[in-house]
């Protein structure tokens, strides 16, 4: 069996359809109650990752472990040796983690310094770990669904820098291949798309998709900081400022990984767009 935490989330929900597609044994975990979305054949699992006893009933059985910390988790004191220790515990023998890209591009950065005590955990944990490191997600295009949807607007700082944003439905099928499949483990994949894409091309794509012209407005970075800072803390803000005004050379290099696990190239952001295009109209 294989227990999915972050199981509602842009990665999560994903997998847990790819491995129910292909007739694992899925226990899906989240901290709110649901499970009615779900694929047939899907338990539900309530839990909090800040409590690792909370989430020791859905590990009974299981052998793998997609674990991913979210959110107020990746601010403060996470019990990760803790959650580890239960699931070795449990009998689960195998975990892959979702960290970043800056995890490894940005080593001395304060806002990704838990991922990188995560994966110290981690690869300390005596289990057979994979880490994922993807660089931007494509459905972070999400923030502009409303001024699409009402103005036919998008505004974002630095509209002219491009990254190689990965689609979350490429992470998700990483993930299913490393946690169903050998020779993955102690090995690390960066994940990004198969080219770099700006803000401005992101919100031309937009409006391909829809069939209409979407403006794009440029922001200053002190007006992204301020829009950032309502639901981001501070050194998170910044970090994420820093990669997509300043990306180093290894934040825009356009990553082999997804092909390599997948034997495919990765999805473009335009895939992304024509898939989600609801979200904006």
């Amino acid at each position: 069996m294989i227990v999915v935490t972050g199981a509602t989330g842009n990665v999560g929900r994903p997998l847990v359809e790819a491995l129910a597609a292909v007739g694992e044994q899925v226990t899906a975990v989240s901290r709110r109650p649901g499970g009615t979305e779900l694929p047939e054949g899907v338990r539900h699992h309530q839990a909090d990752l800040a409590d690792p006893g909370s989430l020791r009933p859905a590990l009974d059985g299981a052998d793998a472990l997609f674990l991913l910390f979210a959110g107020e988790l990746l601010t403060g004191e996470r019990p990760v040796r803790e959650l580890l220790d239960t699931a070795g515990s449990a009998g689960v023998r195998r975990v892959v983690v979702l960290s970043s890209q800056a995890a490894e591009t940005r080593p001395q950065a304060i806002s990704h310094a838990p991922l990188r005590a995560l994966e110290e955990a981690v690869r300390a944990s005596g289990l057979d770990w994979t880490v994922l490191r993807p660089g931007g997600f494509g459905s972070n295009a999400f923030a502009w669904a409303e001024s699409v949807r009402t103005r036919r607007t998008v505004a974002a700082p630095f509209g002219d820098v491009g990254l190689p944003v990965v689609d979350p439905a490429d992470i998700a099928e990483v993930a299913a291949a490393t946690l169903r499949g050998r020779g993955h483990a102690g090995r690390t994949y960066e994940l990004t798309g198969p080219a770099p894409v700006s803000p401005r091309q992101q919100a031309q794509t937009i409006g391909d998709a829809l069939g209409e012209p979407v403006r794009f407005t440029e922001l200053s970075r002190e007006q992204a900081r301020a829009e950032l800072l309502r639901f981001m803390p501070e050194p998170v803000a910044d970090g994420t400022l820093d990669i997509l005004g300043e990306p180093t050379a290894a934040e825009q290099r356009v990553s082999p990984d997804v092909e390599r696990v997948l034997g495919r190239p990765p999805r473009a952001f335009a895939d992304w767009a024509m898939r989600n295009i609801v979200a904006f109209r």
